[in-house]
């Protein structure tokens, strides 16, 4: 694999000389080429940056050291990695894919960003992939570049001295994208802490059972957005809502409580009624999952951690666009907020429409069952149901 680096700050990627990528280099498994962006840059003072178009702070990267430097790296075949915090979420499953490629090239960005010009060209010469490793941001993408790298590199064959360390690592498919359970070493007994008996006991089969609860257990407290089910059968993820959904969430609840309003001869329905700062209030407040279909949110669901004792899962919101309802996309994500709840709740609790008879009939076929016992919104009817280990 041939990987080139565009910079403004080469000694960066000094790493890449280190440990495997460097032994890896040095056997030609890897073809390593850093390149100074200023080289391409003419004026006296190898200017690479200016001033924004439409004002605004700091400064935006010129294009014509970026078009001069892509038309000499780039060659047939490449694909070209901006690094960049408006880019698609980097994990394990982009660098299994990007593993696959024969040469890829590293645009790394400063200031406010690279001219987007320059992204549009680079589209048209090679493909382009915009990638950020997370929500929030750095001065730079070399730092990015080298994590992107490395997550990457590690997958090619030849690489690592044990391929088989590969498979069951955190997010690997082959572990079902489960966090790695805990590891352990000699000494046998460590500051009054010991090793756990299974792994003492040479029992193959109760040593991976013990691993694949642990990788749950770990999975369910750090990652919960991680656990099954997280796709719907046709492919469509089912994610974490951003802020930036809260207007889209607004008018989908509108819609479907309209139903809901008929369905029960009321309009004193909270999510009738609220506005757009409220929902954006709560998103902040409860784990909210959407599903978009070709870029359009048509469902979402809610959950939180409630009661005295913090162990009941409230879940809530769960809506489907009216063209939409029917298809089993409401059970999906009812399972799906079940799935995620933290390791702390014990039991499940929802309200719907004392008239909503589906919904209802939807919740008792998923295990919940009607308490009358409990007090209810006006107009509403509560049920529970107590969580499977």
């Amino acid at each position: 694999m041939r990987l080139d680096y565009l910079t403004i700050f080469p000694d960066f990627f000094a790493p890449l000389e280190l440990s495997l990528p460097g032994k890896a280099a040095a056997s030609g498994l890897l073809d390593l080429g850093v390149h100074d962006l200023r080289q391409w840059a003419h004026d006296r003072h190898r200017t690479v940056d200016d001033t924004p178009y439409g004002g605004g702070a700091g400064m935006v990267m010129k294009p014509e050291p970026w078009g001069e430097a892509l038309a000499e790296v780039v060659r047939p075949g490449s694909t070209v990695v901006f690094t960049t915090p408006s880019g698609e979420r980097f994990d394990q499953r982009l660098a299994e894919e990007l593993s696959t490629r024969e040469h890829l090239v590293f645009a790394c960005g400063r200031y406010e960003g690279i001219d987007q010009r320059v992204i549009d060209h680079a589209r048209e010469i090679a493909e382009v992939r915009e990638i950020s490793l997370g929500d929030y941001v750095l001065n730079g993408g070399e730092v990015a570049a080298l994590a992107v790298t490395e997550a990457v590199v590690r997958l090619l064959p030849g690489f690592m001295g044990n391929a088989a360390s590969l498979v069951e690592e955190s997010h690997a498919a082959e572990s079902g994208g489960l966090l790695e359970y805990p590891v352990y070493t000699k000494p046998r007994s460590w500051e009054g802490r010991d090793v756990p008996d299974v792994l003492l006991s040479g029992d193959h089969g109760a040593i991976a059972r013990w691993r694949r609860a642990e990788a749950v257990r770990r999975t369910a407290q750090r990652r919960p957005d991680l656990l099954s089910p997280s796709v719907l059968d046709d492919g469509t993820p089912i994610v974490r809502a951003v802020p930036g959904d809260a207007g889209e969430l607004l008018t989908l609840q509108r819609a479907c409580w309209v139903q809901e309003a008929v369905a029960n001869d009321m309009l004193a329905i909270p999510a009738l009624h609220e506005s757009l700062d409220d929902v954006r209030a709560w998103l902040g407040e409860w784990d909210t999952y959407v599903v978009r279909r070709a870029g359009r949110l048509v469902a979402a669901v809610r959950g939180r951690l409630e009661g005295e004792a913090g162990d009941t899962w409230d879940i809530g919101r769960i809506m489907v666009a009216p063209d939409l309802q029917g298809s089993g996309l409401g059970r999906v994500l009812l399972d799906h907020i079940q799935a995620v709840a933290p390791p702390a709740a014990t039991s499940y609790v929802l309200f719907t429409g004392a008239a909503s008879a589906r919904n209802q009939r939807m919740y008792k076929k998923a295990g919940f069952r009607l308490r009358p016992d409990l007090p209810a919104p006006p107009g509403a009817v509560v049920l529970t149901k107590r969580r499977g280990r």
